[in-house]
């Protein structure tokens, strides 16, 4: 962290957060055979794997997991990729993750990318939501939201395996 970061959250408030939105996703997919987790390229990722080991430790759940990559700055400019096979997808239900939701755009994409497929039901996730919309999407399951201006950006920074910390700047 240097001078012009503020502690949003420390590592034990994303980990209590993160525990919360496992426990709460297996609440709504205890029923299902598997779930697939798709993280974005590339602090979504490392988000989307920490909750797959939550979940992993804490439900029996069958899950799978998958790398989605784009260009966030322009996702129309560049073909969007997932890791495995995307016809794996069907009748699946799906968990989209990613670290913040700043304007959607992101998520927007992603969103109608796996939507190609016939997916049984589609969650997104983020720790941190900043609210500023310019698309129409929200998250289903999210750590914290938070109201910032737009010259404000927050940071997700992994300060050790498996433990993330969020600044503002």
């Amino acid at each position: 962290m240097n001078k012009d970061q503020i502690a949003i959250l420390s590592s034990l408030q994303v980990e209590q957060k993160l525990q919360r939105i496992a426990r709460e996703l297996i609440e709504l997919h205890y029923d299902k055979e598997e779930i697939v987790i798709i993280g974005i390229s590339d602090r979504g990722v490392k988000i989307a794997k920490k909750i797959q080991c939550i979940l992993n430790q804490i439900s029996k759940l069958k899950l799978s997991f998958l790398t989605l990559t784009l260009n966030k700055d322009n996702p129309n400019a560049h073909t969007i990729k997932l890791s495995g096979d995307k016809a794996k997808l069907t009748n699946k239900a799906v968990i989209l993750i990613d670290d913040v939701l700043n304007s959607g755009k992101t998520l927007i994409h992603a969103t109608s990318f796996l939507l190609e497929e016939d997916i049984l039901q589609l969650n997104t996730v983020v720790l941190v939501d900043r609210r500023h919309r310019l698309f129409p999407i929200r998250a289903d399951f999210v750590g914290l939201t938070l109201s910032t201006t737009l010259k404000e950006h927050i940071s997700v920074v992994e300060v050790s395996e498996d433990k993330f910390e969020v600044y503002l700047n």
